[in-house]
């Protein structure tokens, strides 16, 4: 493999803590194409690599053989990377973005707003001063008389998404920005105050690292749901949680619904709280993608979940970080890149830009699986609780400063797309979707089952434990 392929996978493997003797096991190859100005592909097959070696590494843990060999195709990893725009439900392309979502040019700059759910719309257009029915150009008339900081923080201040166009220079002043640039790609710590013990041993097919295993999926597009679905290709039994009162897209759940279930909870209610209750006390992993303090409101901290389960692995996600004054901001992939200055650097002198893919989500995303991965390959011989935490602004960090050196109008070679995507049905109708870019000997070439519809699953394990062994469950 070329020096940037060897720097960028060396740097995510070193993050995650892992042998740096099994990079060895690594091969890459064939053609892709995510161009851009700043390494998005050696951030995508780096991210596609330590995932597919973290799973490769438990998979040799769990069979006590040799770590297989693990290959990662630029096409299979480009595909994967773009699969929230290429997925197709009776060859009807989603909707990625609303009307509302975009750039928009300010008094004195730009401004992007993210409006694709009803409830953000709602408080964008209430910040604004504009009905709920105002159009795009009455939108373009009032944050376009306004400065664009004055636009973002009056939008966050009403619970809405806007973000000020920044520079790198402008970000790495800013205390957020500041603070991020200071933090690890990632960090993975052991938490709880009981006395940490092995978990017990896995049944089920040893070349499915995660085979077994129990997944909470409390998280939302994109970054999150990326990684419990790549959990789930991996063996893991994963139940997807959400709030029957927060919408989601059911175009969003057909991508990242693979091979997982979809039931809705209310925490706040007392019956689907002791529902839920009951599902954590079985679980293996617990993942977290809601803003810092949303889940902490209903009791579940990190220190209580280990408390109740001393071998839970714990893994939170986070647009802007659980620290500074942002820590506590909704935010999403489009939004990090604008105050981080991708955007600008992307951009034009004329209008900002954008990476080729929602990169940072899909690249975190992979992250996040490969950290919960390890320490599972960790509890093994250790035990205890493990505390994961990444942050879109950390992944973006990576990508500008530490990556490798930003290479003016990249172009990848031309690739075959169509090597990549497969087709099946589902309860939506015949589903095209991206093909799994993890990959390593013996391992799952596809989900073992499509995305359904969204919500509408039982609010139990897909696998009952009995005896210590698992059985599949009506």
């Amino acid at each position: 493999m070329d020096h940037s392929h060897q720097l960028g996978t060396a740097q995510a493997w070193a993050a995650l803590d892992g042998d740096p003797g099994l990079l060895r096991h690594i091969v890459f190859e064939g053609a892709g194409a995510l161009p851009s100005r700043l390494p998005v592909m050696d951030l995508a097959r780096s991210t596609v690599a330590v995932c597919a070696l973290a799973a490769a590494e438990l998979t040799a843990a769990r069979t006590g053989r040799e770590v297989p060999a693990v290959r990662v195709h630029d096409g299979a990893v480009t595909t994967a990377f773009l699969s929230d725009r290429l997925v197709r439900v009776d060859g009807v392309a989603p909707t990625t973005f609303a009307p509302l979502s975009r750039f928009w040019r300010a008094a004195d700059g730009w401004v992007r707003t993210h409006a694709n759910y009803p409830h953000h719309r709602a408080r964008l257009l209430s910040a604004l001063g504009l009905p709920a029915d105002a159009e795009v150009s009455a939108v373009a008339d009032a944050i376009g008389a306004r400065p664009a900081q004055d636009v973002e923080s009056t939008v966050y201040a009403a619970g809405g998404l806007a973000v000020a166009l920044r520079s790198p220079k402008e970000w790495a002043a800013h205390e957020q920005g500041a603070l991020a640039a200071a933090q690890p790609l990632l960090t993975t710590e052991r938490i709880g105050s009981r006395p940490p013990r092995v978990p017990r041993g896995l049944d089920g097919d040893p070349l499915l690292p995660a085979a077994g295993l129990r997944v909470l999926d409390l998280t939302r597009v994109l970054a999150g749901p990326v990684a419990t679905r790549t959990l789930a290709l991996l063996g893991a039994d994963v139940l997807r949680i959400d709030a029957p009162q927060l919408p989601e897209s059911q175009e969003a759940h057909n991508d990242t619904g693979m091979g997982k279930r979809s039931t809705r909870l209310d925490l706040g209610d007392r019956a689907d709280r002791r529902t839920f209750d009951e599902l954590l006390d079985t679980a293996d992993v617990v993942v977290t993608g809601y803003r810092p303090g949303a889940l902490e409101h209903h009791g579940l901290t990190p220190e209580a979940l280990a408390e109740r389960r001393p071998e839970l692995v714990i893994a939170q996600l986070s647009a802007w970080g659980r620290y500074g004054p942002w820590h506590e901001r909704r935010g999403f992939d489009s939004l990090v890149q604008v105050a981080t200055g991708i955007a600008a650097l992307e951009g034009t002198p004329d209008a900002p830009g954008a990476l080729p893919a929602q990169a940072l989500d899909h690249g975190t995303g992979y992250l996040l699986a490969a950290a919960v991965l390890r320490a599972l390959t960790g509890q093994r011989d250790s035990g205890g609780a493990r505390l994961i935490r990444l942050a879109l602004t950390q992944t973006a960090a990576w990508l500008t400063d530490g990556l490798t050196a930003p290479a003016a109008a990249r172009t990848d070679a031309p690739y075959e797309q169509e090597r990549w995507l497969t087709e099946t049905d589902s309860a939506m109708g015949r589903l095209r979707h991206a093909l799994p870019p993890v990959s390593y000997a013996g391992g799952p070439l596809n989900w073992s089952r499509p995305p359904g519809l969204w919500g509408t699953d039982s609010a139990r394990w897909a696998t009952a434990r009995r005896g210590g062994r698992l059985s599949a469950t009506a």
